[in-house]
């Protein structure tokens, strides 16, 4: 029995699609009520963009003016600022909460479930005006003897700026919601994970470090995103404390100074948005990286560099078309 494989040759050109006898020319059906629709939408799109140019009111010019002017700027900073060590602070109380409602110690659950309900069930208005007078309800901090001499007492006035009473104030009431969406995460991971970590010696912070934080961010991240985004905006609700340097303060106090309240709407909107599509772009990215192995859709990198390497075996013209070798019996 011989074997012998074909010469190898160029390979030939593909027929055309209308050169292939038998081949269907199947036609997509016309959907006129789609064309109809895409130009309605864009007639009332090009009649919007007409209102927001020719409309007096808006004064982009006053917008252009004051879109990067010093105060502004600087709200943006502290916007930011109260944001970041909001979510910060907030993520860890909610981290703390939302093991300790897991756990079997029913005080533990307890005061987990009793720091959540009070938190989530008033508004964050009211909880900021509390902690914008946490120096008139607690005056002091005594530390010394129960019931006898004061051995250090310290001003809260002193310890306790505004600053500090709106990051505080914020970052517990979000707190309170991170620490079910925290709770979800962890919960989605099966437990058979967590038998299997004990089984191998693993102690239980390194288990919850190791094995079940790292898959439960995948359903923790999205949610958490959205939270940080509307965290960004609740910063808007500071003057409650109060606290007067924040984006959309800065942006009042100009209006007021110039009574024209809606260009510099405009402006904080403007900034805003801004803001928000950086931070949506980071939660795409962070959501592509912890979904490894679980999302549907192929990573997208490793799909080009397989294509890129496959042409380029293809256009070597080193592999026969028929990989096949021919068999002679």
């Amino acid at each position: 029995m011989n074997a012998s494989a074909p010469a190898q040759s160029p390979a030939a050109p593909r027929p055309a699609a209308d050169a292939i006898p038998g081949r269907i020319r199947a036609k997509a059906s016309p959907r006129p009520g789609t064309w109809i629709s895409a130009v309605i939408v864009a007639l009332l799109a090009l009649a919007l963009v007409n209102f927001l140019v020719t409309n007096e009111v808006f004064d982009w010019g006053t917008v252009a003016t004051y879109l990067l002017d010093v105060k502004v700027v600087q709200g943006v900073g502290w916007t930011l600022l109260i944001t970041v060590l909001s979510m910060l602070i907030g993520t860890i109380v909610a981290l703390t909460a939302a093991i300790m409602r897991r756990s079997e110690n029913p005080v533990l659950r307890g005061v987990s479930w009793a720091y959540i309900f009070v938190f989530r069930g008033t508004p964050v208005y009211t909880q900021l005006v509390f902690w914008g007078l946490f120096t008139v309800i607690v005056p002091k901090l005594a530390i010394g003897v129960p019931f006898g001499p004061e051995l250090l007492a310290l001003e809260t006035r002193d310890y306790f700026p505004a600053f500090w009473a709106a990051v505080i104030g914020l970052a517990l009431n979000e707190g309170a919601y991170l620490a079910e969406i925290i709770r979800s995460g962890l919960n989605s991971v099966d437990k058979g994970q967590t038998e299997a970590s004990k089984a191998l010696g693993m102690s239980s912070p390194k288990i919850l470090r190791r094995i079940v934080l790292p898959q439960a961010m995948r359903v923790i991240v999205p949610p958490l995103g959205n939270e940080t985004i509307g965290m960004l905006k609740t910063t808007s609700l500071v003057l409650a404390v109060p606290f007067t340097l924040d984006l959309t303060f800065a942006s009042n106090a100009i209006a007021n100074k110039l009574y024209a309240p809606i260009p510099l709407l405009i402006v904080a909107a403007i900034w805003y948005l801004a803001i928000t599509s950086v931070l949506m772009v980071g939660q795409h990215y962070l959501e592509r990286y912890f979904g490894r192995g679980f999302d549907d859709r192929p990573d997208s990198s490793a799909k080009t560099g397989r294509r890129s390497r496959q042409a380029a075996v293809n256009r070597a013209s080193t592999t026969p078309k028929d990989s096949l070798p021919e068999v002679e019996l």
